[in-house]
């Protein structure tokens, strides 16, 4: 079988393609023949050794789609660790069922990061009718797709991009205003005639997180969902109270799947989007397994937009 192995922490040069014993399952495990992972930036912290998954060495990553070994179950997981790989021995309480209309390589592309989005429109911040909420990266893999949600919801998005091309796909998700990251707080209350914003949904971390909690309304929610650019500096809980008794949020998709019964609920609800044609699920590129450290590159790089797969 071959895999995707991190034999050290470091940058995507440690990334190899490796044969490995076909995975045996145990007590409570299926056998799955991998047909889509999925790519995500919590790959990156596993690789740097910023407390993410696996210790090296390891296989990477975490998501993926396929069929279970000997039935032809189509199934799709976001919390397997040796998801890089042609096959893995999977525990059923952490796969879902995929429906008929709902695609391997859809299914892989959405999962983390649409269950994701979803609990940040639909829990951290319960976006309603109306509010105005900040969304950074919105061309990114969950950035679009929390646009696309938060809108359905309701929900009147503007969002940060860092290019033109990205700032049309923001739009086409359902941006009603796109801006810049420079100043961007300050634009924000312009936008919102001073008001701010209900929420600002963060993955980028520590180039924006401080200034995003100037672009609050009172008792607005600053939920930091990622750090693409790094962790933010600590924060002392005493600004929060003049800056209009703001709340924050560190969420993890974890905690919101912490049982089975939460994530098929998770996913049923993602999947319903998905095939009511109400969700877009936007496919960056495909890779092949051996061209694993290209892909990290180019997610780095913020050079993709949408979400990126590997096909075994």
């Amino acid at each position: 079988m071959r895999a995707i192995v991190f034999e050290r922490n470091g940058g995507p040069e440690v990334l190899e393609l490796r044969e490995r014993p076909a995975p045996t399952p145990g007590k409570g495990e299926v056998l799955v023949d991998v047909e889509a992972v999925g790519v995500n930036y919590r790959d990156v912290y596993e690789r740097n050794g910023d407390a993410y998954g696996s210790a090296p060495p390891a296989i990477i990553g975490v998501e993926g789609a396929g069929k279970v070994a000997g039935t032809g179950e189509r199934v799709a997981w976001a919390h397997i660790d040796g998801s890089y790989a042609e096959q893995i021995a999977a525990p059923r309480a952490k796969l879902v069922a995929v429906p008929g209309e709902v695609s391997s390589g859809v299914a892989a592309a959405a999962l983390l990061q649409g269950m994701t989005a979803h609990y940040l429109a639909a829990d951290s911040y319960p976006v309603a009718e109306g509010d105005w909420v900040l969304v950074h990266a919105a061309a990114g893999g969950v950035g679009l797709l929390l646009t696309q949600i938060a809108k359905a919801r309701g929900g009147r998005v503007i969002a940060t991009t860092s290019t033109a091309d990205k700032a049309d796909l923001a739009r086409g998700a359902g941006a009603e205003v796109v801006i810049g990251y420079n100043g961007f707080a300050e634009r924000t209350k312009q936008i919102t005639g001073g008001e701010g914003v209900k929420a600002v949904y963060d993955g980028v971390g520590k180039t924006t997180f401080l200034e995003g909690l100037k672009a609050l309304a009172p008792t607005g929610r600053m939920i930091l969902y990622g750090a693409a650019s790094g962790q933010p500096e600590p924060l002392p809980l005493s600004m929060l109270a003049p800056a209009g008794s703001l709340y924050v949020q560190r969420p993890t998709l974890q905690t919101y799947t912490r049982t089975p019964a939460l994530l098929r609920e998770r996913a049923r609800a993602l999947f319903e989007l998905i095939g009511s044609g109400a969700l877009d699920i936007r496919i960056g590129g495909r890779y092949p397994l051996d061209r694993a450290r290209q892909a990290h590159e180019d997610l780095e790089a913020r050079k993709t937009t949408g979400k990126l797969l590997l096909i075994p």
